[in-house]
C-alpha cells in the first residue's frame, strides 16, 4: 500500500500518537482526532485537505482508515465494550419507547378527562331539559284538569228553563197518579161532594208539591231505595199529622190520646200510601227517560 502512495508524504502510525500527512505541495493540513480501543487507547489523526490532491489518495486514506478501524473492533478485548455499547443501545432504545408509550398514555388520559369533561357537561344539559320537561309536563296536567273541569262544567251545565219544564212533569205525574191513588179512599170517607172536592184538591197540591221535591231530593240516585221511601214517609207525616190536628180536640184522658193516636196512624198510613204511589210513578218515569232526573245532562 506503500508504494501507491506518493513518494513525497508521510505517513507516521504509533500507539497514543497522531497520523500526520505532509504534502510538498500547496496543501493545507488539518489534524483530527479519532481515539481507537486498544489495551489502553490509541489515537490517529488524519486529515489532508489540498486543492490540487485527486481522488486517488482519498480512496487510499479511507481504505487504510477503515482496514485498520475492523482490525482494531476485530480484537478480542474490545468486544466487550462492543457488547456493552450494544445493551446501552438497546436500553436506550427501549428507554425512548416506553417514553414513548408514557407520552401516548399521557395524551389519551388527557382526551379522557376532556371527554368526560364534555359527558358531564352534558349531563347537566339532560338534567336541566328533564327539569324543564317535568316542568312542562306538571303545567299540561293542569291545564287538562282545567280544561276537563271546564268541559265537564259546561257539559252539566243546567238549563233552567229544561229544569223547571222537568220539574213541571215530574209534579204533574205525581199528582195525577197520587190523587187517583186517593180517590177510593176519600171516597169511602167522604159522602158530601165538597169535602171529596176539597180532599182531592188538597192531595192533588201535595202530591204536585211531592214530585217537584222527589226529583230534587233523588237527582240521579235511582237506586237507592232508602232515599225513595224516606221521602215519601216524611211527606206522608207531615200531610197525616196535618190532617189529625183539623180533627176533634184533644182531651186530657186516656180514651183521647188513645183515639187520636189511632187516628194518626191512619191518616199517615193512608197517605203513605198515596205518596209511595206517586213515588213509584216517578222512578218508573225517571229510568224510561219520560221525566229527565235532576241535573239533565248532554247525554240525556
Amino acid at each position: 500500500m506503500a508504494s501507491a502512495l506518493d513518494p513525497s508524504i508521510t505517513l507516521s502510525l504509533q500507539p497514543k500518537t497522531l497520523i500526520g500527512i505532509s504534502c510538498p505541495r500547496k496543501c493545507t493540513s488539518n489534524i483530527i482526532t479519532k481515539s481507537f480501543p486498544s489495551p489502553k487507547s490509541m489515537a490517529m489523526v488524519v486529515r489532508c485537505s489540498s486543492a490540487t490532491s485527486d481522488g486517488g489518495l482519498k480512496d487510499a486514506l479511507s481504505a487504510m482508515v477503515d482496514k485498520r478501524v475492523e482490525e482494531l473492533l476485530g480484537r478480542e478485548e474490545n468486544k466487550g465494550l462492543l457488547d456493552k455499547l450494544n445493551q446501552a443501545s438497546q436500553r436506550v432504545e427501549i428507554a425512548r419507547q416506553q417514553l414513548a408509550d408514557i407520552q401516548r398514555q399521557e395524551i389519551e388520559a388527557q382526551q379522557m378527562r376532556l371527554y368526560i369533561k364534555q359527558l358531564e357537561s352534558k349531563a347537566a344539559e339532560i338534567a336541566e331539559f328533564e327539569k324543564e320537561v317535568l316542568e312542562a309536563r306538571a303545567m299540561v296536567e293542569e291545564a287538562e284538569r282545567s280544561l276537563s273541569m271546564a268541559m265537564e262544567t259546561e257539559g252539566n251545565a243546567i238549563n233552567r228553563d229544561e229544569e223547571r219544564w222537568e220539574s213541571v212533569k215530574a209534579a204533574s205525574i205525581s199528582a195525577l197518579v197520587g190523587t187517583l191513588a186517593g180517590l177510593p179512599i176519600y171516597l169511602t170517607k167522604v159522602p158530601a161532594s165538597p169535602e171529596l172536592l176539597l180532599q182531592l184538591g188538597v192531595t192533588f197540591a201535595s202530591c204536585a208539591l211531592f214530585g217537584v221535591t222527589f226529583r230534587y231530593a233523588v237527582r240521579r240516585d235511582l237506586d237507592n231505595i232508602q232515599l225513595k221511601t224516606g221521602t215519601s214517609a216524611a211527606f206522608a207525616f207531615v200531610k197525616g199529622l196535618a190532617t189529625l190536628t183539623g180533627g176533634r180536640a184533644l182531651e186530657l184522658d186516656s180514651a183521647s190520646f188513645l183515639a187520636h193516636a189511632l187516628d194518626g196512624a191512619l191518616f199517615v198510613s193512608q197517605d203513605l200510601f198515596v205518596f209511595i204511589f206517586a213515588a213509584v210513578s216517578l222512578d218508573f218515569c225517571f229510568k224510561t227517560r219520560i221525566v229527565s232526573p235532576f241535573p239533565i245532562r248532554s247525554l240525556d
